[in-house]
This record gives structure tokens, sequence and C-alpha cells, in this order.
């Protein structure tokens, strides 16, 4: 059974890492679930993973699978969490039986990003001096930055988000630069640290890269379900060429592999072209083997959202006259997350505790007139602008410098949504909820705890079911795909993996693995 009842409200939990990012990432799911499901209660069971705990050893090095995900999906296993939020590139091609990847959100960006240290802002990779050196931890950059840019060195770097940006901005520090994800980057709202944004032309992406990934037990309805209101098709398309492509060549391989995906509506609006370029290389970049592929998709019928409410009005019919049914009809997206218009210029966002609304790492109270200060003229153009400036009363500093507001029922820093429960620009208002002058937030009422901490209560473990016939390199397809677009999703990869190694990958990857155990 999934979860528990109390009162009226069913309780979820929900697995997350407990970094920065990993918690951002996974309160933006909760915030779109409970647009859709506003009487369920969402726990948040954080824990580290081995990927987190090992940082001595490059990620290859470490020799183990799965290394940010195989403890989330234990949790999962045993029934101690109902469904875990993954960055979709952190989940190997084949999951554990039993589990399945229940929901992929709309991708953000999924090119790399250059991050510079100061001494070297307005430079590009083409333009840094020679022997500058940049910092990776993946074997799939490093490859093709020394096939394209002899000027730089590279050099492995390890940690989370938080962890590589502090190690490139230290006094002393040896990096010019650090090559990072965008969407991560977008998504704790550091925009401005982006020096320039790698175009795939230069650098391919990984697998799944940009995208996030809702895991679950692959026989629990209630949540798959509820997941099926996330899945964005034309992601899950691209997502399924390139795990099918990764699978073929050889599941999770730590050989530099690397793709980018595209997709285009024809004139007509009835066929969507899907094109995919996949690479492999040696470790020095020196070999590349390089191919690509495509199919058309008939990706028909059109999606309504009701964006001011947060509803979804489910899809049309598609038209075609041989299957005009509801099963092969676009299922609706999530309504896009409102922005704040603020143009942050900010270097990084302040690290709020995630239990203490209003709240800095250290408790301090937010200073609420120079939150405003720091977004000058820009504050103005905020819909919460006229809600925050009341709270920057001399009255409410004053609650605040004597205390009294620790219960939150006089803290002003409570009546708005402060902290990260957002994915954007904005490092302190999330504007995915409207201003509650009672101070009952509904993502404020989430509990965060320690995973380890609360195995005290009692946990039935759940029956895991082979749901296979479902599942396309663990993607589950909900009922309003239709099998054939998934089918023919899948076979491009193959084609494009099975091309690649007709050209000698197999031979390539095997050479890059075995180099890369002879070092350990």
């Amino acid at each position: 059974m999934t979860g528990e009842t109390k009162g009226n409200s069913k309780i979820i939990r929900v697995g997350s890492r407990k970094s920065e990012l990993a918690l951002i990432q996974t309160k933006y799911v909760i915030s779109c679930l409970q647009k859709l499901n506003p009487d369920v209660v969402y726990e948040i069971h954080t824990m580290t993973t081995v990927g987190d705990r090992v940082l001595n050893k490059s990620l290859p090095k470490i020799g183990e699978k799965s290394l940010f995900t195989k403890d989330l999906e234990d949790a999962l296993r045993t029934g101690g969490v109902d469904f875990v939020v993954h960055s979709l590139k952190d989940l190997p091609t084949a999951l554990p039986l039993g589990m399945a990847i229940g929901a992929v959100l709309e991708r953000e960006d999924p090119r790399d990003a250059l991050v510079l240290n100061e001494a070297h802002r307005g430079r590009t990779l083409s333009t840094l001096p020679k022997g500058s050196v940049v910092g990776t931890s993946s074997l799939r950059r490093s490859a093709q930055l020394a096939r394209k840019y002899e000027n730089v060195v590279v050099c492995d770097i390890r940690g989370n988000l938080n962890t590589r940006l502090a190690k490139l901005d230290a006094d002393g520090s040896k990096f010019a630069g650090i090559i990072l994800a965008q969407a991560g980057l977008v998504r704790m709202g550091w925009n401005a640290r982006v020096s320039q944004v790698i175009e795939p032309g230069e650098i391919l992406y990984a697998v799944g890269q940009g995208a996030l990934a809702v895991e679950c037990r692959s026989n629990d309805a209630y949540i798959l379900d509820m997941l099926s209101k996330l899945c964005h098709l034309e992601t899950q398309c691209k997502i399924l060429v390139e795990r099918s492509f990764l699978k073929t060549l050889g599941g999770g391989c730590s050989a530099p592999v690397a793709v980018c995906t595209t997709l285009k509506r024809k004139a007509d609006a009835k066929v969507t072209q899907l094109n995919v370029e996949g690479a492999v290389w040696s470790l020095d970049g020196k070999t590349e083997i390089r191919s690509d592929g495509g199919c058309a998709l008939m990706l028909s019928g059109d999606v309504d959202l009701d964006v001011e409410n947060g509803n979804v009005i489910p899809a049309k019919k598609a038209k075609a006259a041989d299957e005009d049914t509801v099963d092969n009809a676009i299922p609706a997206s999530p309504p896009p997350a409102a922005r704040c218009p603020i143009d942050h210029k900010r270097k990084s966002p302040e690290v709020v505790d995630h239990a203490k609304p209003g709240c800095s790492q250290d408790g301090d109270k937010i200073d609420l007139s120079k939150f405003i200060s720091v977004h000058g003229e820009m504050f103005k153009k905020c819909p919460y602008s006229s809600e925050i400036e009341k709270l920057s009363s001399v009255e409410s500093n004053e609650l605040i410098e004597s205390g009294k507001c620790d219960d939150g029922k006089n803290d002003p820093s409570a009546t708005f949504p402060v902290g990260v429960d957002f994915m954007g620009d904005c490092p302190y208002v999330s504007t995915e909820q409207k201003v509650d002058q009672s101070g009952q937030s509904g993502l404020n009422k989430r509990k965060i705890l320690d995973y380890n901490e609360n195995l005290e209560r009692e946990i039935v473990a759940p029956k895991l079911e082979s749901t296979s016939e479902h599942l396309f390199c663990g993607m589950f397809r909900h009922k309003h795909v239709a099998k054939e677009i998934f089918d023919e999703c899948e076979q491009t990869g193959i084609r494009l993996a099975q091309d690649l190694i007709g050209k000698g990958a197999l031979e390539v990857m095997k050479c890059a693995q075995n180099e890369i155990h002879s070092k350990v």
C-alpha cells in the first residue's frame, strides 16, 4: 500500500539526496503534484548516496553502478519511500526489478556551461590562456575538451554544485573554469555565473541531461496515475532514444559517450521528425566515432492548459481516422512554472535551511530591507512587491530583531515563500505560490526528515512485480501514449548504436574502460 492516511490526508514519502540542487528538484516536482492533488501531504526523506560519500576518487574509478541512485532505490524497494526524484542522467538504463521511471518532466536546456573564475571573466573556452586548468568530473567532457581545446588542461573536480563553485572561487584556486550542466545552474538560480553556454557542435551532452525523472515501484498504480500527469511526451521520446542508444552500447558504461537529440514538427503538423546524433571517444579524445539517425513520429493531438488556475485540461483525441482514441492523444503537460520577472544579478543565492522558512542557514532571519535592495528597481516588477514591502516595515523588522517571531505566527518572512521551494531565477521568492496572508504556506508544511534517523517507524515491504511489458529502458509507458511511439523511439536508438558498433565503437570503449581500471 502506498503511503499512509492521517486524518483526511494521504501521506506520500519522497526520497531525495541531501544536496541543495536535489532538494530544489524534489520540491519542484512536489509543487507540481500539489496543484493536482491538494489533499496529499508530502514528506521528504533525505539520504546520502555512494557518489555523495566517496569524493576522493573520480566517478569511473569508484567501480560501482548506480552511484547516485542505489541508496534511494533501496528505500523505494523496501517501502521506506513511495517515489524518488532524480536527475535523469544519473539513472542507469536498466533499473532494478520492480522499479520504473513513472514520469519524465519537460527537459531543461541539456547543454553544458562554462563557469569561470573571476580572473578570467569575459573569456570562453577557446580564448582561455594556454595551460588554463578546467575542472570536470565527466570523462565525456574531458575527452571532447582534449580533442577540441589544446589550450586547456583538464583536471578532475568532485562534489555537488555548491562545493565545485566554492573550489573555483577559492583564493589561490588552480581552476580557470569548470564545466557544469546548464540545467543545474538554472535550477539553482545561478544563471549569472554562466560565462559560456557550450553548443552541442562543440561538446555533445550526456544521455538524459537536463531532464528530471521520478522513479517509483512499477506496480504502484496510485503513484503511477499521479505521476502520469507530469509526463512530457516530447521529452520522453528524446530520452527514450538516448537511453536505448546507451543501453545497446553497454548500459551505464564509464567510457566517453554523448548525444544530441532534436524534435521538429513538420509543416503539416501531423509528423514530428526526431533526429539524434551519438558519439564515443577514447579517453584522450584522439579517436572519435560518430553517427546520426532519426525517425518520424505521429505525435498528433492538442493540449489545452488552464495556466491561470493551475489546471490541466485533458488532451483532445487524435484526429487520425484509423486510431481516433484517447490512448493515442498527447498527454497534457503540467502548467509551466511561473518565473519571477526580476533579472537577478547576484553571484549566488543564500543557502537556506529548508526546515525554517525565512531563516538563513545559521538561523538568522533574512533582512527584508536588504532583500529589496538586492533587486533594485526591478523589484517593483515582481508580482509580490507590494506584499513584501509591507513586510519590510519598521515594526516587522523590530519583531525579527526582538526574536518575538520564533513561533512563526508573527514572522513576516513566513507570509511569503522564502527558500529553495522553486526552480528558476529568484533566490528567495517562489512564484509557484500566491502570498498567503495567514502565514500558512502549503509547501512550508512539508516535513524534511533524515531517512536513516527515522527508521524506527514500521515499514511494510511492498510486493514487487515485473511489469516489463510496460517498460522501455526503464521508462513506464502510460496508457495515453501509443505503444508504436515508444517502439519507434527505442528502435531508433538501437539502430544508431549498431551503426557505431559497426564502425568500431565497442573496441574504443573497451580500451577506455581498461585504461580507467589500470589507473585505479
